[in-house]
């Protein structure tokens, strides 16, 4: 989401929101995503009410106040908790029964260059035959 690439948050493999800094500084003219968007803002004649990064902040635990809890396992919200629901259901599920099997009987011509190769032609016609015996 914008808003979080706007604060330098990012969410990780644990649903935990973390907090970032940047690597490496600011070169010339180069400004933060947010002062950007403020910027722009004003140009097109409706400036954000935000003037600082600490005011966008704010504003973000008001909209969402699970921004203000960092470093704090979430539980996921997707769809109402359904959607972690299905996953662990598929999870738990029982696997198919029989071999499994790739769907793609050819994989000697998946790509444009063999399929329109004469010489790739001939190799996969001589292998079916092969296959075949």
């Amino acid at each position: 989401s914008t808003v979080l690439r706007l604060l330098k948050l990012r969410w990780c493999s644990l649903l935990v929101l973390q907090a970032t800094r940047a690597a490496v500084p600011l070169v010339g003219n180069a400004r933060e995503d947010w002062k950007i968007l403020r910027a722009v803002s004003e140009v097109v004649g409706k400036p954000l009410p935000y003037d600082t990064r600490e005011q966008l902040q704010k504003r973000l635990v008001e909209v969402a106040p699970h921004f203000a809890r960092l470093q704090t396992v979430e539980a996921p919200v997707w769809l109402n908790g359904q959607y972690v629901k299905a996953l662990a259901a598929q999870a738990a599920a029982a696997p198919a029964a029989g071999v499994l099997k790739s769907p793609i009987d050819n994989f000697f011509m998946t790509d444009a260059i063999s399929r329109a190769s004469q010489t790739m032609a001939k190799c996969v016609q001589a292998r079916q035959q092969m296959q075949s015996q």
